[in-house]
């Protein structure tokens, strides 16, 4: 069976270049825009030393404390949780959703000496907070400037 030769087509190669390049951006966005971004990307964190305590926040609005865990492995500090979709009998057409449902994961890395057994966390109006001591050679200190004249000596 032999195959039809078909004409080349600069519009064609176009077309398709197009479509290729729309199913690989669909692909690298559709987590973004289809509400699942806490299940790629997770919750957001911030973090900063306070009297000599490392303190990690993480925002997790709706999700019950009982759904979340927390662990360290070495130097990796893991949140783990899920923010439950409570099932309603009335389906909804939404106009907008940008609330996301499912499982999340976020590991940050912690400064070496902390120690896991002196973690505290805290959970309240959506927000957990650690709470950890960290070395004293880890505290930041100020450092002095020293000012030298521009004039030349000589």
């Amino acid at each position: 069976m032999a195959k039809e030769l078909t004409t080349w087509s600069p519009l064609r190669e176009l077309d398709n270049f197009r479509r290729g390049f729309d199913e690989m951006f669909d692909q690298f966005t559709k987590d973004w825009f289809s509400g699942d971004w806490m299940r790629t990307r997770g919750p957001a964190i911030e973090s900063w030393i306070e009297d000599g305590n490392l303190v990690v926040r993480a925002d997790l609005p709706g999700v019950d404390p009982k759904d979340v865990e927390v662990t360290v492995v070495g130097e990796t500090l893991t949140l783990k949780g899920k923010r439950e979709h409570k099932e309603e009998k009335s389906e909804r057409d939404y106009f907008h959703r940008e609330v996301s449902y499912g499982s999340f994961e976020r590991s940050i890395s912690l400064p070496k000496g902390v120690k896991a057994e002196e973690i505290k966390a805290t959970y309240r109006n959506g927000v957990i907070e650690l709470t950890m001591p960290i070395p004293k050679e880890l505290s930041a200190r100020k450092v002095p400037v020293t000012v030298e004249s521009d004039a030349k000596q000589g």
